[in-house]
């Protein structure tokens, strides 16, 4: 059985306050868009995971995909070994929620493969085990989110009258320190409000808190977002902690930029 998880970028992002945890209280808006992975599951004997497409740093033992089979695992022992492949598409430390989508689609995946009967809340429930930005991609709808990211409350928001353009220049954000140079300020106006308005205006008032310190240490990001703008874009933003940039344009607009050749670029229509 195949899956595709989608990624998603962050329509606003306002880091409100430092909590006692050590977590910080966030709003954003969640847009799914479709950039996608592929993770595939078998039935066999023995547990095996492998990976194809973009490379993954780091211990594979780690990876959200292995960490959702034994989260379920554990309260499923009758959930037989699987071999799980994972093809890694979307970019990786982007800010786009690649990692996250993964993790969230492969307790989706083994749920309806293995005829788990898990209710939706029951499987954001398990998400949010593996990272604040999993459950989003459980529901994998336009959504407003507080708290770590993790509280989410389903908008109305339709983009399909636009084309984005998303460009990745290769940088991995490392999104803990990001979030070390942010000074916590809470929002004058809700983006729940600002969403509403007209794309055109979102400029003025659509703000990411990351941006600054971000575009401070790599200034090649911030000249993405200002190549967007000088095309035509309507709003552009970094997503998340970056380093991904997206812009918003004219359905039919032509484009064209003066962008190195290794950079990930990618037109979607939502």
């Amino acid at each position: 059985m195949v899956a595709f998880p989608n990624c998603k970028i962050n329509l606003g992002l306002n880091i409100i306050s430092k909590r006692a945890d050590g977590y910080h209280d966030l709003e954003t808006v969640f847009y799914p868009v479709q950039i996608n992975d592929v993770i595939e599951v078998i039935e066999k004997e023995g547990l095996g995971f492998s990976i194809s497409g973009l490379e993954i740093d780091g211990d594979q033992q780690s990876n959200l995909c292995l960490k959702a089979y034994y989260l379920l695992k554990k309260d499923f022992p009758q959930l037989p070994a699987v071999q799980l492949h994972l093809h890694k598409a979307i970019p990786i430390g982007a800010g786009l929620g690649g990692g996250s989508a993964d993790g969230a689609f492969t307790l989706k995946l083994l749920n309806k493969k293995f005829d788990l009967s898990l209710s939706e809340k029951k499987l954001m429930e398990y998400a949010m085990q593996l990272g604040s930005d999993c459950p989003f991609f459980i529901l994998n709808k336009p959504c407003f989110a507080s708290g770590r990211g993790e509280l989410l409350e389903q908008i109305n928001l339709d983009l399909s009258a636009y084309k984005i353009l998303i460009v990745h220049p290769g940088i991995h954000i490392n999104t803990g320190r990001a979030f070390s140079n942010i000074k916590p300020v809470a929002a004058t106006r809700s983006l729940k409000e600002i969403i509403q308005q007209p794309v055109s205006s979102w400029k003025q008032e659509l703000k990411n808190d990351f941006e600054e310190p971000v575009f401070a240490q790599y200034p090649e990001i911030k000249k993405i977002k200002d190549e967007l703008y000088k095309t035509g874009a309507f709003y552009s933003s970094m997503s998340g902690s970056g380093a991904a940039v997206y812009g918003i344009f004219e359905k039919d607009k032509s484009l064209s930029f003066p962008l190195p050749g290794d950079y990930f670029v990618k037109e979607i229509q939502p």
